[in-house]
């Protein structure tokens, strides 16, 4: 049915009434305009697209327990220091803004020396939640002794962190 029939007419492979002339460039099949994704090189179908990606996902299922753990204990670690540097006044502002991504940076690195690069977006999104996991026991402190100045500085550090650590295990590039 996804072959010829006797008018010399392709049917989409997923679709079997609709007509079509446009097959994958990689499997062959004949495919339709909503299942087919443009490349660069030509037309793939749907199927191929998450064949080709799944090769770019190589953690296991422990490097999601190792990268939480040990992205939760830095964190944890970075956001005692941050408690620490409130007490610094106005220079405090300056030390956040600028440790906050020299931390990120590090827990990131540590995170893939852990999980020896091994890679996989939903990786990154645990380790992620592992920086703010981390930061979250330090931040109930803050709210319980209702230090003000505590729970901003926390904040402040989790909304510059979490980003870079997603964004320096993914390898985004925002600027080139």
């Amino acid at each position: 049915m996804t072959e010829l029939n006797n008018n010399n007419v392709t049917y989409c492979y997923a679709h079997p009434t609709r007509e079509t002339t446009l097959r994958c460039k990689r499997c062959e099949r004949p495919m339709c305009a909503s299942c087919s994704v443009r490349t660069p090189t030509g037309y793939v179908c749907k199927d191929c697209v998450k064949s080709h990606q799944k090769s770019f996902d190589t953690s296991e299922w422990y490097d999601y327990v190792t990268g939480f753990i040990a992205a939760g204990f830095l964190s944890a670690v970075v956001a005692f220091l941050v408690t620490l540097i409130g007490g610094f006044g106005i220079f405090g502002w300056f030390l956040i803004a600028g440790g906050a991504p020299v931390a990120a940076g590090a827990i990131a690195e540590s995170v893939r020396f852990v999980t020896r690069r091994r890679r996989s977006r939903s990786l990154f999104i645990t380790v992620a939640a592992g920086v703010v996991a981390g930061a979250l026991p330090i931040i109930l402190m803050q709210i319980l002794t209702m230090n003000l100045f505590g729970i901003l500085f926390q904040v402040i550090y989790l909304v510059i962190a979490v980003p870079i650590v997603y964004t320096r295990l993914s390898g985004i590039q925002l600027f080139r």
